[in-house]
């Protein structure tokens, strides 16, 4: 199976103030520039990405281009794209399902999946725990989670990417272990019970665990988590549990975008860098799962082997899963409860 940091206290305002936050203009001056509309965490990850694909292409091509970067909830970005309010040239979304929505849309071609390698996946990730230093609730696995007492800080499975996979780990959790549908459905209504907030994004929800110091332990994608790791300092550590999901975020060229702003070149050429072996290096570093097994390999003291599970454990798709688990009338909104901070 194939699975495989700017200061965090300098943002937290602005993360927590808003869902949507616009990344660093690359080549603001550019007589080309595409937009990357992405999910919360990957900041660091395009800002490093972006001035070493421009360097390639300028070097190849002799054409001064730009790339620009948005980034929130997944799910929310992927609606601000599907409404028209980010005209994106390419999506970087954490979950196939979103981009599946926009192809849906017709704002993306039918075929997206085999335009570029690897199913249009150049990484993985998944979800793991963090905890305060020394791991004073002995919080292991999933079951930890609903002990009496523990609190769990966790984005909103609404408009998250992390949010949605939170609730789909720990559904698989008790699959995995022979649980039937009753079961998990009684494990992640306990296990929301256990979340004082829910914040919109995976960004908002590690500023409120590490930076504010919120709850007893943050349920985060893994390069999330090691970056909240090594930003504090000896203060929190990571926890894998026994089994988690298969992330696999999911990129695309927006086909009626590209066509308006001729931007189809380079965006393709944009997407078709991240699975070149300089790309998946940097990946790798900023702490998600290349698809080269053999970068992935080489970073594997960072990267450790882990149990994961495939979406088709809990459900026919990604597609599928959206429908059963977070469409209207879905398992979540059987007791979905909106959980806004209260300062």
């Amino acid at each position: 199976m194939r699975i495989s940091w700017v200061n965090i206290g300098a943002i937290a305002a602005s993360v927590l103030a808003v869902g949507l936050i616009a990344g660093k203009n690359v080549g603001g001056s550019a007589a080309h520039q595409i937009l990357n509309v992405s999910y919360d965490p990957t900041r660091e990850l395009y800002q490093r990405l972006n001035p070493v694909f421009i360097a390639k292409y300028e070097k190849e091509t002799g054409e001064n281009v730009g790339v620009r970067q948005s980034h929130g909830g997944s799910s929310y970005q992927a609606r601000q794209v599907a409404n028209g309010e980010q005209t994106a040239d390419v999506v970087t979304l954490g979950l196939p399902s979103d981009v599946e929505g926009l192809e849906k849309r017709g704002l993306i071609k039918s075929d997206w999946r085999g335009r570029l390698p690897d199913d249009a996946q150049p990484y993985h990730s998944t979800i793991v725990f963090v905890v305060r230093k020394d791991n004073p609730l002995n919080i292991r696995d999933w079951p930890d989670l609903i002990r009496p007492g523990v609190e769990i800080i966790t984005p909103d499975p609404k408009t998250s990417g992390n949010g949605k996979l939170t609730a789909l780990s720990a559904w698989g959790y008790v699959v995995a272990h022979g649980g039937d549908e009753f079961e998990a459905h009684n494990f992640l209504k306990k296990l929301y019970d256990h979340a004082p907030f829910l914040v919109p994004a995976a960004r908002a929800a590690g500023v409120a665990f590490a930076i504010e110091k919120k709850g007893d332990v943050n349920i985060a994608w893994e390069n999330e988590a090691l970056r909240e790791v090594d930003e504090s300092k000896g203060a929190l550590e990571i926890v894998y549990p026994s089994i988690s999901i298969l992330a696999e975020p999911s990129v695309a060229w927006v086909d009626a975008n590209v066509e308006k702003h001729k931007s189809a070149a380079l965006a393709e050429a944009y997407l078709r860098f991240l699975f070149t072996e300089d790309a998946q290096e940097i990946i790798a570093r900023e702490g998600y799962r290349p698809s080269n097994e053999k970068v992935l390999a080489r970073h594997a003291d960072r990267l450790p082997e882990i149990n994961l599970f495939p979406i088709t454990l809990i459900a026919k798709s990604w597609s599928d899963a959206q429908q059963k688990f977070f469409a209207e009338n879905g398992v979540i909104d059987t007791f979905y409860v909106p959980k806004p901070r209260s300062e």
